[in-house]
Order: structure tokens, then sequence, then C-alpha cells
């Protein structure tokens, strides 16, 4: 089953516009102030997969995992998304738990924070999802996405698992500490070094974030089979749920 979700996702920015411009003496240097509002049309087409015995009706709340593919699989055949991780295991008869998103990222793009983010309003919307069940993965490119939307929305995930990719790792150490990672890598990935993933989970584990590292020997980029393939992936994802922070007193 495929889909197509557009939204809207409205940046503000701090800069005031206006017909003149204020009077400045040349020569001088002031601070002025902009603000603006920009709105933009967002859309991916997405696999959806829903559990055997799901049912709208029935008051429970499932848990929703959010797949980010790689860079090849980017275009305009969401079949494409099939060629690996779960939306492959689905194709090939295998039965989750869980809802399954898996979006397709446009030709020469790469994965956008605040559209993945509208997508998953829309599902969350239209379906029994429970919020404090929700999880991320992605394999290289999505690897990469994987990071960059836990950053940029990280009370939205009860856990991450980025395969193969690589983040900024100042803005895990502020944004990801207290979100639980599992951290997949070949140590022989000529495509995306280990260093990338070596230098996120060191990130993290220098503000004692719940984060685990597996680094399969001997293995190139495809570290993504193994994973996806391993039952104690599943087990250890869908057991984290979110936790509401302690606001400290004062």
């Amino acid at each position: 089953m495929s889909w197509r979700i557009a939204g809207f996702c409205a940046l503000s920015v701090s800069i005031s516009v206006g017909c003149q411009a204020p009077s400045i003496a040349p020569g001088e240097q002031v601070s002025r102030t902009f603000s603006s509002r920009v709105v933009r049309t967002v859309g991916y087409d997405y696999l959806l997969y829903l559990p055997q015995d799901y049912t709208a009706d029935s008051g429970k709340r499932w848990p929703l995992v959010l797949f980010l593919h790689g860079a090849g699989e980017r275009g305009s055949d969401v079949n494409m998304v099939k060629l690996h991780g779960p939306p492959k295991l689905v194709a090939e008869g295998r039965k989750f738990p869980f809802i399954l998103v898996s979006p397709q990222c446009p030709a020469k793009t790469r994965w956008n924070p605040d559209a993945l983010n509208a997508l998953l309003d829309e599902i969350v919307s239209q379906y029994s999802v429970d919020p404090d069940r929700v999880y991320l993965t992605g394999l290289s490119m999505g690897g990469y996405g994987t990071w960059d939307l836990a950053s940029a929305y990280p009370n939205r995930f009860a856990a991450i698992a980025p395969i193969c990719g690589g983040g900024a790792p100042w803005v895990a150490r502020t944004e990801l500490a207290k979100m639980p990672a599992w951290v997949f890598h070949g140590d022989q990935d000529q495509t995306v070094p280990i260093v990338f993933a070596e230098k996120m989970v060191e990130a993290l584990r220098k503000v004692n974030a719940p984060v685990r590292f597996t680094v399969y020997p001997g293995v190139g980029h495809d570290s993504w089979t193994e994973t996806y393939n391993n039952p104690e992936f599943y087990d250890w994802l869908l057991a984290q749920k979110c936790v509401p922070f302690a606001v400290p007193p004062g």
C-alpha cells in the first residue's frame, strides 16, 4: 500500500519587511531586525504497513516505525523503497507488530526533517498510533537522516537506530543526550567510513547518553541486512518508550 502526503511547513525567522528602508547615515553600521513568514508545501510518496490485527476502533494504540532509505532508492517509483530494510521484509511476507511508514525521498534531494515531521503528524492524526512509541531508523543517507530528524525533533521519538550514517556530534551532545540509540556500522565501510559513526557515539557517551554501538567486523557498507534480520533489534526497539523529561525546580 502506498500513499502520498502533502503538507505545509511554516518557517518563521526574525526579520521585518518594509517598503522603505529606514534611514542610516553613510559610513555607519547599525543594528536592524527582520521578521517574515515563509510557507512551503512538502510532500512524500510512502509505503504504509499496518499490523495484521490492526483495527482503528479497538482503542489500542500501536507503535510506529519510520524507516528512511538510502540514496540509491530516491526517485518517483515508491516500490524502490522495498529494496532494503523493513519494507523489503514486509514485501517478502514478514509480519511486524507495528505500523511501518517508509517514505521515498525525491531524486537529487536529501531527507528534510520538517517534511518528515509533517508526515508523522499526518499518520498520527489518521491512525491509532501510540505517541510514546514512535521509532526512527534508516540506512546510509537514511542513517544521516535519522540523526538529523532526531536532532531536530528529539521529543518525538522513543528510540533511534541509525545504520552506516553520520551526523553532527555537537548537536547530538545537546539534543540527544537522553535518547536511546543503537548505532550500527561495518568496520570496512568505504562509502561512509566508520569514523562518522564513532564520532556520534563518542559524543553521546561523553554525556552518558543511553547509546549502544554494534560494529560488524569485515563488513562494508551493507550493515543493514544483518541488523534488520536480527529479531533482537526489534525487541530492543519496541521495548523503548518515551519518558517525560523532569523539569528542574525553580
